[in-house]
């Protein structure tokens, strides 16, 4: 069927469309972001894809994280569509950014470095690096370790910790607890030996 102006959808040129996944981890009391090298660019990059016929844009991250990091089980968060002509050297390609939150034991093969010193990047993957970081601070400034990147249970020690690591700054003590307690669940106390007061445990309220 033609448009108003006589032309039939095939009459309009087309982008390539990709998927860059910003694979954000806590490692080593950092927030790292997972990243590629290849023979064909000295530069490093996401993990990405360019999306295949009949495929959905999730489906197309997960097979690219599958496929180059060995990283299964994600459900990835769109962030933002990246189509600033000329961005890609190899034609006309937009990319809808993404983020995947994992545990460090759960990144596969994918090499590991904090988002901070993710710059020179290819692409404008820096860019997409910065905006994976601000919504994952974002959404950990309110709510306990949403990512799940702690085990059940945990004591609030550990979980501001985690919490500090994504921030990039240590929240003062009491602050945290107050922010963070409604939404938590005491589950017990931790069981050690005679020396020191016991710990108590959380898990995360479940929010529906």
């Amino acid at each position: 069927m033609a448009d108003r102006k006589g032309k039939q959808l095939t009459d309009y040129p087309r982008p390539s469309v990709a998927v860059d996944t910003a694979v954000l981890t806590v490692a080593h009391g950092q927030l790292c972001v997972g990243l590629l090298t290849d023979g064909r660019s000295p530069k490093r990059r996401l993990p990405g894809t360019f999306l295949h016929e009949g495929e959905t844009l999730a489906d197309a991250v997960r097979r690219s994280l599958r496929e180059k990091a060995g990283i299964e089980g994600v459900e990835p968060v769109q962030l933002h569509v990246f189509d600033a002509p000329g961005r890609d050297t190899r034609g006309w390609v937009i990319t809808v950014a993404n983020l995947a939150t994992v545990r460090a034991d759960a990144v596969g093969s994918l090499p590991l470095i904090p988002v901070g010193d993710a710059a020179g990047l290819d692409f404008d993957h820096d860019d997409i690096v910065k905006l994976a970081a601000m919504r994952l601070r974002a959404d950990y400034s309110e709510h306990p370790d949403p990512a799940g990147l702690l085990t059940q249970p945990f004591k609030i020690g550990q979980l501001r910790e985690l919490h500090a690591a994504v921030a990039g700054e240590l929240s003062q003590p009491d602050t945290f607890r107050r922010r963070m307690l409604p939404r938590l669940s005491a589950v017990g106390i931790e069981r050690r030996g005679s020396v020191g007061k016991p710990a108590a445990l959380f898990r995360r309220i479940t929010i529906d």
